[in-house]
């Protein structure tokens, strides 16, 4: 796992070229709708491209984590399934439903039955280097989705200089990178983990809680600001030193949400001495991004092996997959 981290910026370089090769076309030239289904290490890139369309997207823009599909999913709709695997049961059942329902199919995978449906029926298809755990590949499937509503003109970013630019500054913040999460990743031995941020940058909170399940084998959880403040902030009354706390600051934070975040913090104080501030750093939304997520990554791994746990093993959902197969 640790190889594949530190690969991070060379799995988005190829991304960019593979994103830049692919063939797609469609039945129209406008779309009602963008529709995205995927599920774990596939599809948290949809949950982070979302968020970075939500002052961009002219249209509606879902995220599917359903075995079914909405009702309005039709002939104007742009449909993006992503299963790393190719054999994520729900995505497949979502996109053969998305078939018979007529949308506009894009297929992001590195193989499986996905690949075959997609070829089957002459849809979209972008193949993606596989033979990786899911989680470890989220640089492919996250471009390729960007590259998708780029050539559908849904984002008017230069987006390839933007995801190049970022590419260069994880590079030149590597060392710092790894430093700053080794020290985080000692203040969450034998804890679990609360990560608090603000709203439109809830995708990259999820990314982390998720590597902290799979890699890290702890529980997590994550909310966000303003709406935490209007509930979970009042759980917050009682001492609890099993748990450590993550704050994580955006530069482009509005500012009644960073006083919302100062606010909290004083809260949790009174009961909780285990508070970490993660500053992100970068010129944009996918500097910043892609700055986090290799920077959650590297803790996710330190803290593995601070607790003495295989970052690759996931028996438990190898055993669920077993069940299911089965019924």
């Amino acid at each position: 796992m640790k190889q594949l981290i530190e690969n991070f910026p060379q799995q988005l370089e190829t991304a960019i070229q593979i994103g830049k090769s692919a063939k797609l076309s469609f039945r129209i030239q406008a779309f009602t709708q963008v529709s995205i289904s995927g599920l774990g290490g596939s599809g948290i890139g949809a949950s982070i491209v979302q968020d970075y369309m939500f002052d961009k997207a002219t249209i509606p823009f879902v995220i599917n984590k359903h075995y079914f599909i909405p009702k309005n999913v039709n002939d104007t709709t742009l449909f993006i399934a992503c299963s790393y695997s190719g054999n994520t049961e729900e995505t497949l059942n979502a996109v053969k439903l998305a078939h018979k329902q007529n949308a506009n199919i894009v297929c992001i995978t590195s193989g499986g039955e996905l690949a075959s449906f997609a070829k089957k029926h002459k849809l979209n298809l972008i193949l993606i280097p596989g033979g990786n755990p899911p989680r470890a590949c989220l640089g492919y499937s996250l471009v390729q989705i960007l590259f998708v509503l780029k050539k559908v003109k849904l984002i008017k970013a230069n987006i390839t200089n933007e995801i190049s630019d970022s590419i260069k500054w994880i590079i030149s913040s590597r060392k710092s990178i790894q430093n700053i999460a080794l020290k985080i990743s000692q203040k969450l031995i034998n804890k679990q983990v609360a990560i608090y941020t603000t709203v439109g940058h809830e995708g990259l909170a999820i990314r982390f809680r998720q590597q902290l399940n799979e890699n890290s084998k702890i529980l997590a959880w994550h909310n966000i600001i303003p709406e935490m403040t209007h509930n979970e902030i009042v759980g917050w009354r009682h001492s609890n030193e099993s748990v450590a706390t993550i704050c994580c600051h955006f530069e482009d934070d509005y500012d009644r949400n960073i006083t919302r975040l100062k606010v909290l913090k004083n809260v949790i104080k009174n009961y909780n001495t285990n508070i970490t501030d993660l500053n992100i750093k970068g010129k944009n939304y996918w500097e910043q991004a892609f700055y986090f997520i290799h920077l959650t990554d590297w803790i996710s791994v330190y803290l593995a092996d601070a607790n003495g746990h295989d970052t690759a093993e996931v028996k438990v959902i190898d055993h669920l997959k077993e069940t299911m197969s089965k019924k």
